[in-house]
């Protein structure tokens, strides 16, 4: 009988993920065939079968659901083990894994993180582009951008501050509609928002107090598509206020109207507080991040 190795459960991964087997080996850079035999392994080592064949393509079984979780612990552990043993003690060297939204994993960590690279030639970083709150005890990642408070012990914490949310929108926008005086105005212009009102949305809008929501023209549960929205002039948005004060093409709205905003926190497992690689990138992080809030560039005009 093959021998179990994590390669097994790493095609395990990729066979639940893609669903099928070429999917898979497309994935992992492997044969087919070689694909095939990983999970027929796995299936003769767990005494059943973990797949079965549908129009859809392969459907895993209640057991291979069960062992997902189990090989994505795995498979955090391997890439951890793969960080570390890429650090040198004695110099700035090797991979770190960075946590962050898709906002402020393409908005804002390229501007800080450019410098630290070129300061450290030696250093490769990952970003794991997620809205999910990873695992940093389970060293899913190194260092994670968070928007809520962590609250497990063994965590390395630093508090950067508050990001405003503020509603802005192209300046020929605001020419052709008007702008809004007060919050409840939005609802007579063109709107971007989301599709779904999920809940975390609902518990940010809890802060509007009774005001009710308009019909948006533009709808994505995106932060990424709201805001490209923005950009190109399909109406009024909220974004991260220094986003879109830094944006020549757009101004700001109803300053000092919006009662949102998101604090912002660095988080590193206590353990690597002594890593190099690790050091570095964290503060590199909290410096860089404090300077993005410390954009407090306003409209000219005044709105």
């Amino acid at each position: 009988m093959e021998r179990m190795s994590w390669d097994h459960y790493r095609t395990l991964l990729a066979v639940l993920d893609t669903g099928t087997l070429s999917g898979a080996a497309r994935r992992l850079g492997l044969t087919q065939p070689t694909v095939g035999r990983h999970i027929e392994a796995l299936e003769t080592e767990a005494g059943q079968q973990l797949f079965t064949r549908s129009q859809r393509g392969l459907e895993p079984t209640d057991t291979a659901r069960a062992m997902r979780h189990l090989a994505e612990a795995m498979a955090a552990s391997a890439d951890a083990i793969r960080r570390t043993a890429s650090e040198s003690r004695s110099a700035v060297a090797g991979s770190v894994r960075i946590s962050a939204s898709d906002v402020i994993a393409i908005e804002v960590l390229p501007e800080i993180l450019a410098p630290l690279m070129a300061a450290h030639p030696a250093l490769d970083i990952e970003v794991s582009v997620s809205d999910a709150v990873e695992d940093i005890l389970a060293r899913k990642a190194d260092i994670a951008v968070r928007m809520v408070e962590p609250t497990q012990d063994a965590l390395l914490v630093r508090s950067i501050g508050v990001i405003p949310i503020g509603c802005f929108a192209r300046r020929e926008v605001i020419e052709r509609h008007g702008a809004p005086a007060k919050l409840a105005d939005v609802a007579d212009v063109p709107t971007i928002g989301f599709d779904h009102e999920l809940v975390y949305i609902r518990e940010a809008l809890s802060a509007f107090g009774d005001m009710t929501l308009p019909d948006f023209d533009f709808r994505s549960d995106s932060n990424l598509a709201q805001l490209a929205a923005i950009r190109a002039g399909c109406g009024f948005g909220f974004c991260q206020a220094p986003i879109g004060r830094r944006d020549p093409r757009l101004d700001e709205v109803l300053v000092g109207q919006v009662p949102l905003s998101l604090p912002l926190f660095v988080v590193m497992h206590e353990d690597l507080r002594h890593s190099p690689r690790c050091r570095v990138t964290f503060d590199a992080l909290a410096n860089g991040l404090k300077a993005y809030l410390a954009w407090d560039q306003r409209p000219s005009d005044g709105r």
